[in-house]
Formats: C-alpha cells, sequence, structure tokens
C-alpha cells in the first residue's frame, strides 16, 4: 500500500501523497467526504490505511540503527 516516492517518507499506493499529509489532514477534523472530494484519485480506504499503518507504528517497542553515515 505504501511506497518510497517520496524521498524516504511512506506514501499512498505509490502516489506522491504522503502519509504524514494526510494523517495531518485528518487530524485537522476533515471528514473522509471532503477528503474524496479534494482527492478524487484516493479511496477511504486509502485513508483507513494511514490510521492502521500508523497504529502499527505506535505498537513498536524499539528502534534500532544498523546503520550510519560516514562525516564527510
Amino acid at each position: 500500500m505504501f511506497s518510497k516516492i517520496c524521498i524516504i517518507k511512506p506514501t499512498i499506493r505509490g502516489l506522491r501523497y504522503p502519509l504524514e499529509h494526510n494523517l495531518e489532514l485528518m487530524a485537522s477534523g476533515i471528514t473522509y467526504d471532503e477528503l474524496l472530494n479534494d482527492y478524487p484519485d484516493l479511496e477511504k480506504e486509502d485513508f483507513l490505511a494511514c490510521l492502521e499503518y500508523t497504529a502499527k507504528l505506535c505498537q513498536v517497542k524499539s528502534i534500532f540503527r544498523i546503520a550510519s553515515r560516514s562525516a564527510s
């Protein structure tokens, strides 16, 4: 459902709609009908998938750094 088209941020279905932006819109109180009107190429299930993805991120117990960039 999500791909890395926008740099390294997750997006919806490979489109250039960052998950972060969609979550901010939903948090602001915009209704699904308003979102679907503003973004006709998205479906209600896309916005529900954003919430599901975020809920799963909240369940992560620890994050480990597996690589770091060397200072140049």
